[in-house]
């Protein structure tokens, strides 16, 4: 069966090689032109706000974050046979699609490899996967893709650029303490790999929202990772599938959306995120504690409110928020992360028509919170304010104002400067909405 599939992958990846190696009479590659499925798959990204991301591998069942490998200096043979004992008994990928879709999410991103170079699907392309080097024998992806189709949630998959196990891939800055052999990588081979396992991935689980990709940071700048290339193989295999990636560079040709790492587009407090804001989709991924993968010591949860208003101010940006949960070795959700999620459903379900489908509003974010708007209405979400009145600098003019939450109406007045909202209290709790009806 295997032979059979190898072959199949082989012409595959053939063909979208065919299809993508396309070049002028100069010898320049043919600049991306996004299909008409793809501009519409960046509006659907852009209503989706909302998305869950999953660190899960075998870094989890050391309950140390998914850099444990590198950071503690593992022999990647060590590193290796920790696959002998990854049997996640608790994993149910019915489970984790209800909970994250109960929460009010629209898609999620799940680690299809992370930098420790184990694939969390069935490949042709190694036998270190979850199917062939685990008593477990499940294809993770594959179920939690079957599941996300059946329950209308978005697949977006991650994969790393880089790889701290393979001895093909060109050592860069990371990985030096995994028992590595100096002067080790091919990079034709790595890339060929890599391209084989994305035409898997585009191939064998249905419609795939996006690829995240990440790593390319472990090169100094110069580094030709043939990018746009591969980014035209995975447009051949599905045009709408989005791709981003977190370089924290500004976007290169190829890529449907931007990725920001623990901060809002145009802040950059963790130090990762100062490249400038495009016009294309943005998303900004972030902890729902402090690391990525299982940690067994961080317990340092973010409140539900500290969650809620995060994503309130991505969606005052124009952004998404993809929020990190990393599940515990034996494949369960931990119950903190499943608290959070039941709370920003609670609050989704009573607001999430000032967020869904919106885009960023008239007036920028301030201190005191932002706006998101569709069509004529303008939700002003006031996060940190400790007076009844709040002058908004907006020119449009406002025919009715009133608390999104009960609908009471907010007295108002306006003149050439902007409109003095004159709420009855001053706001409290985690977000005060007053849904403004704007004159077209």
């Amino acid at each position: 069966m295997r032979t059979i599939q190898s072959c199949k992958l082989f012409l595959a990846v053939s063909l979208a090689l065919l299809a993508f190696v396309r070049v002028s009479g100069q010898g320049q590659a043919v600049a991306y032109v996004p299909a008409d499925e793809n501009l519409e798959a960046r509006e659907r990204f852009r209503d989706s706000k909302f998305g869950i991301f999953i660190h899960f591998g075998l870094y989890s069942m050391l309950g140390q974050g998914e850099w444990v490998m590198n950071n503690r200096n593992i022999d990647r043979r060590d590193y290796a046979a920790l696959a002998a004992a990854f049997y996640p008994s608790r994993f149910d990928a019915a489970g984790w699609v209800s909970a994250i879709k109960a929460a009010g999410a629209r898609y999620v991103c799940v680690t299809s490899r992370h930098h420790d170079g184990f694939s969390m699907f069935a490949s042709d392309m190694t036998s270190y996967d979850i199917v062939d080097a685990t008593p477990f024998k499940r294809d993770l992806i594959g179920e939690l893709a079957a599941e996300c189709h059946r329950q209308g949630i978005g697949l977006h998959l991650y994969y790393s650029h880089l790889d701290w196990m393979r001895s093909d891939y060109p050592q860069g800055k990371t990985g030096h303490g995994t028992g590595r052999e100096p002067g080790d990588g091919d990079w034709e081979s790595y890339y060929r790999f890599m391209n084989g396992q994305l035409t898997e991935l585009l191939t064998r689980y249905g419609d795939v929202g996006a690829i995240w990709f990440d790593g390319v940071w472990d090169h100094p700048e110069g580094f030709d990772w043939r990018l746009e290339e591969q980014y035209a193989l995975i447009h051949s295999l599905q045009p709408a599938c989005l791709v981003g990636n977190n370089h924290h560079m500004a976007p290169v040709p190829g890529e449907d959306f931007q990725l920001f790492e623990r901060d809002l587009p145009g802040e950059n407090k963790a130090g990762f995120s100062g490249q400038k804001v495009s016009s294309l989709p943005l998303e900004t991924c972030e902890t729902m504690n402090r690391t990525w993968g299982y940690d067994i010591t961080d317990d340092d949860y973010k409140s539900a409110g500290e969650i809620i208003r995060l994503l309130v101010r991505a969606a005052g940006k124009d952004a998404n928020l993809l929020l990190n949960i990393g599940p515990r070795p034996d494949g369960a959700l931990p119950d903190e992360a499943l608290h959070r999620l039941e709370e920003v459903g609670s609050w989704l379900k009573v607001y999430g028509e000032t967020i869904y489908g919106t885009r960023g509003g008239d007036i920028p974010p301030k201190g005191w919170g932002v706006t998101t708007r569709r069509g004529n209405t303008l939700y002003v979400h006031i996060l940190d304010w400790q007076d009844r009145g709040l002058f908004l600098p907006l020119q449009s003019r406002v025919e009715r104002a009133v608390l999104f939450d009960g609908r009471s109406p907010v007295a108002f007045t306006q003149d050439g400067d902007g409109v003095w909202l004159m709420l009855d209290a001053v706001p409290s709790g985690t977000d005060t909405v007053v849904e403004l009806t704007l004159n077209p």
